[in-house]
């Protein structure tokens, strides 16, 4: 009996297949490791084929491990903003460009210049940044014109791996609504955006709902995975949706946002219509249940914490150090800590700002400073919900990542945002 959904995820370091039954719960899982190319400084590539290597793995892995015949779906996930060019026979024409690729400031200024901030962020809920995937189509017309000019399919990254499984070419809002082309009020590419750049709509695929199904599995597919033959794949969701939803983030609960302490810092909050921050310092994406969520990134959060320590103590304990700076007097004694240590997100959009603390005397001590750097971080979070309060505020987060795992940060981070965490 087919009672089994494989959930798909395309991370940056890998691909990861799970087996869920009826009840969420995970019955099986694999992983299989990607390989990052970053051939200047800056640059970020992957090769687009590998992901479909890898998925093709996992995805036979996990069916060996609970039986093919149990499998009635496949859902799709993966990281944002990427950019991956093919022929019409299906042939990569590039290295695929991901998510924290900075190559493209000229190409964002070219944006910025020929449609116009205020204008694109209207449309889009978003200004150009170097991370998304149209700046990333303008840089390979630039550099790359014949593998520009042979291009027929510009593919997000989860959504090149559902043509591989299927055959078909689409997208679904949550994740082209991170591509800069995507207008939020009409749920549809932005001509006019396009037009701007002198750009064919014709190259990026047709919508769907996020909870569409694709098409059946290719035969050679199942073949290579021990998967029926067109067994359905789900469009999905990009990685930040896909997170939210399965918080249960979005239009029936708008009173509940979520916060995650991981490496990067980021506050999610739902919002039932597509009405972007004027100034457009944080983000606007379309939601997989037909909302919106307003984003909000802080660069560095545990991994401020993972930098101090690595710098400093290394190999001490985490919980030692957080330990220590609950100790430690609110306000950490008057020293600060800006956490901009890869430069910053919300609010600031520059990647020029840099970290730095702020206050040290000889009275200081190393409680101060690590609970400067907590506090830090919490601030830096702060300023993106200072950012989206007159478009909507939550009564509650549910906190999440690796940081979350500590009483201590989350109490300050509770007290910063002046919201109960969960």
């Amino acid at each position: 009996m087919a009672d089994l959904v494989l959930g798909v995820d395309l991370g940056t370091s890998g691909v990861g297949v799970v087996a869920q039954d009826a009840a969420g719960r995970v019955v099986a899982r694999a992983d299989h490791p990607l390989d990052l190319q970053t051939p200047r400084p800056g640059w970020t590539q992957q090769d687009p084929d590998a992901w479909r290597t890898a998925a093709e793995g996992a995805l036979a892995e996990v069916a060996a491990a609970v039986g093919g015949d149990r499998v009635a779906a496949i859902a799709l996930a993966g990281q944002m903003h990427g950019m991956v060019a093919r022929d019409a026979s299906g042939r990569a024409l590039h290295p695929a460009l991901l998510w924290n690729d900075q190559r493209t400031a000229e190409e964002v200024d070219e944006i910025t210049r020929r449609v116009g901030r205020e204008r694109l962020v209207a449309r889009t809920g978003n200004p150009a940044i170097t991370g998304f995937q149209l700046p990333k189509v303008l840089w390979l017309r630039r550099h790359e014109p014949r593998a520009f000019a042979d291009a027929a399919h510009i593919m997000l990254p989860k959504d090149d791996l559902g043509l591989h499984l299927t055959g078909e070419a689409v997208a679904e809002p949550c994740d082209a609504s991170g591509t800069g082309a995507y207008h939020l009020a009409d749920g549809a590419w932005d001509t006019e955006v396009l037009a701007a750049l002198d750009l064919d709509p014709g190259l990026w695929p047709r919508l769907v709902a996020s909870d569409a199904i694709v098409g059946g599995l290719r035969a050679a597919v199942a073949e290579r995975t021990g998967l029926p033959v067109d067994t359905p794949v789900i469009a999905g969701a990009g990685d930040n949706a896909a997170a939210a939803t399965g918080l249960a983030l979005g239009r029936a609960h708008p009173e509940v946002g979520s916060v995650s302490l991981g490496t990067s810092g980021v506050l999610q909050v739902p919002l039932d219509t597509p009405t972007p921050d004027p100034a457009g310092r944080v983000h606007l994406f379309a939601h997989a249940d037909g909302a919106y969520l307003l984003l909000g990134v802080t660069l560095a959060a545990a991994g401020s914490l993972r930098w101090y320590r690595d710098t400093f103590t290394p190999g001490r304990p985490f919980d030692d150090l957080v330990s220590e700076a609950a100790a430690a007097p609110v306000g950490a004694n008057g020293v600060t800590f800006k956490p901009y240590l890869a430069g910053e997100r919300t609010p600031h959009l520059r990647a020029d700002l840099r970290g730095a603390f702020h206050g040290l005397s000889l009275a200081t001590t190393h409680a101060d400073i690590v609970r400067a750097v907590l506090e830090g971080v919490a601030c830096s979070l702060r300023d993106a919900l200072d950012v989206m309060t007159p478009l909507t505020r939550p009564e509650r987060l549910l906190a999440t990542g690796g940081g979350a795992s500590s009483d201590a940060w989350l109490t300050i981070l509770a007290d910063t945002l002046g919201l109960p965490l969960g």
